[in-house]
């Protein structure tokens, strides 16, 4: 059974920084896409980043580009969301998902068919 787990999570004060983990389990990461997304309270979901399967093309929103990083770790199984910089509007839960085998990776939810249940990241002012 395919199964994603977020951890990492914590509170940081503002200009802090903080590193995602998304462990991967019943299944090889390196076959799929991740993407990371957010979703603070009253908002809709967004996405934050993706990275592809082979690792070589990733992509960000606006809001984090230049902030934060993803990357993968294939001997692991996992995939990593480095937040540097952080600020009090990057206060949200944070999910990792993959999308069906074979798919790229996209900002948008809805491409998305595997999800963690999310790690809180909160930080203050």
């Amino acid at each position: 059974q395919l199964q994603l787990v977020e951890s990492g999570g914590g509170l940081v004060q503002s200009g802090g920084s903080l590193r995602l983990s998304c462990a991967a389990s019943g299944f090889t990461a390196d076959d799929y896409a991740i993407g990371w997304f957010r979703q603070a309270p009253g908002k809709a979901r967004e996405g934050v980043s993706w990275i592809s399967s082979s690792g070589d093309r990733t992509n960000y929103a606006d809001s984090v580009r230049g902030r934060f990083t993803i990357s993968r770790d294939g001997a692991k199984n996992t995939v990593y969301l480095h937040m540097n910089s952080l600020k009090p509007a990057d206060t949200a839960v944070y999910y990792c998902a993959a999308p069906p085998a074979g798919q790229s990776g996209s900002l948008h939810p809805a491409w998305y068919a595997y999800w963690g249940q999310g790690t809180q990241v909160t930080v203050s002012s």
